[in-house]
């Protein structure tokens, strides 16, 4: 595995479902920042709400898929998700299926955000319940107040860089300043 942050809107998901997997999974790509376009072969209720104009009713042709950076697949039938994975992989795309590890190209860790700290666990698809687990231990100990921590050092590293610090410098005043914190204390 090999663990990679898109940048808040730098990438264009489609995600193709229906039900309640597909509404946390369109949550997450929201919190994350994504532009998504999302497709469900019976939108209605909670999703049709959520996706607003972003819905579309249908599977999505393989044009659909071209140009997407990410395509997530979540509450289809396994034909369905299946014939989606094959489509998107043809354009090109990666594709994540949940809960079918051998249809995925990557895997989804369980996400904890607080402000611009995101914390994530995977296993790589072979125990999402686990990870899930770990993530809801890490919220006990990285409380709202972790958000507001990064902004602090945040803005501590812009000055010191204002200053002229260089690599080796902000890795030595970061390691001073929290000690000087006490967070891991």
């Amino acid at each position: 595995m090999y663990p990679v942050v898109f940048p808040a809107g730098s990438f264009r998901a489609v995600l193709v479902g229906a039900g309640e997997a597909a509404l946390r999974r369109l949550a997450g790509l929201d919190a994350a920042g994504a532009s998504v376009r999302v497709f469900s072969p019976d939108a209605n209720g909670l999703l049709a709400e959520v996706a607003a104009d972003r819905l579309s009713i249908g599977l999505p042709k393989p044009r659909d898929l071209a140009g997407a950076t990410l395509v997530f697949v979540a509450g289809l039938d396994d034909l369905a998700a299946g014939s989606i994975a094959d489509a998107a992989r043809a354009s090109g795309v990666p594709v994540n299926v949940e809960d079918r590890p051998a249809l995925c190209d990557f895997h989804v860790p369980a996400v904890l955000r607080r402000g611009d700290l995101l914390l994530t666990v995977s296993t790589g698809g072979a125990a999402p319940g686990l990870a899930a687990r770990l993530r809801a231990k890490l919220e006990g100990d990285f409380g709202p107040e972790w958000g507001e921590r990064l902004a602090a050092l945040a803005a501590e590293r812009v000055r010191w860089k204002a200053e002229g610090a260089d690599i080796a410098e902000l890795s030595r005043r970061t390691r001073e300043w929290l000690d000087r914190q006490g967070w891991f204390d």
